[in-house]
């Protein structure tokens, strides 16, 4: 899985969407890595993520089942938690919500998506930095869509340039604790969402799926759709000690698509 080799032995990690995609992969990376490992996730199949992910490193890894835009539910499925050494916040959700879409279900879906990603992101947080001690490290997955836009995603893209703007702000507010924060912007990645928005667009466009992915890859500079794996390196590096002076950071992971 990962190219380099890190050590979190005696180390708690805290993963948030990581029931499947790059959380998932993040969360089995840290667990392969010796970590103490915590997943999050608002639906049931967190728990048969957890059963693998322990199966797999030989390590208990603890399944926390609750939905992160309901801060007092944050709060209550942490209170069980020790020490956090590391955040990493995953959770999203990606939707297209077309301005123009005369059916008003695109404004809940709007909410709903700014509710996950920006609030979400914000009580996961707020709720497990008194569990931080010096030398924490928070890692927020955000999205190449967090430096360009393209049409119809308004309310993902606008979360993941708030996703930005927290990671900045949170590195000022927390760097004199001794905590560091960073993003990670993973470029297109064969996920499940990222699969279902490439549906979408097709339906969209009338072009087919082939024909836009070819288009999608064809605009990286090193070829190839991303898996989740290939996330993982990027994740350890940043929660490790080689990453120490790194803070306030957006890190690009996208094959050379968008060079900022």
């Amino acid at each position: 899985m990962a190219r380099a080799s890190f050590d979190f032995t005696g180390e708690t990690v805290l993963v948030t969407g990581a029931s499947r995609g790059i959380g998932h992969a993040v969360a089995r990376g840290f667990a392969a890595a010796g970590a103490a490992v915590t997943i999050l996730s608002s639906g049931s199949g967190i728990h048969q993520a957890a059963a693998r992910i322990t199966a797999e490193s030989g390590r208990a890894c603890a399944a926390l089942e609750c939905d992160i835009t309901d801060s007092a539910a944050v709060k209550a499925a942490l209170a069980g938690m020790g020490r956090i050494d590391v955040l990493v916040n995953n959770a999203g959700l990606e939707r297209i919500t077309p301005l123009l879409d005369a059916d008003d279900a695109v404004e809940d879906t709007f909410r709903r998506i700014t509710d996950i990603n920006t609030n979400g992101t914000f009580y996961v947080t707020r709720h497990a930095v008194p569990k931080m001690a010096q030398g924490g490290r928070i890692i927020l997955t955000a999205s190449i869509w967090s430096r360009v836009a393209v049409a119809e995603f308004a309310a993902y893209i606008a979360s993941k340039h708030a996703n930005l703007g927290f990671t900045r702000v949170m590195a000022k507010e927390l760097g004199p604790k001794g905590i560091r924060v960073n993003a990670v912007c993973p470029g297109w990645v064969r996920t499940e969402a990222a699969m279902l928005s490439l549906r979408k667009m097709s339906l969209s466009t009338g072009r087919s799926e082939a024909d836009l992915l070819a288009e999608i890859t064809g605009a990286q500079v090193l070829p190839g759709l991303l898996e989740p794996e290939d996330m993982v390196p990027l994740y350890l590096f940043l929660a490790s000690d080689a990453a120490r002076d790194i803070t306030g950071q957006a890190m690009m992971l996208d094959r050379g698509e968008v060079m900022a």
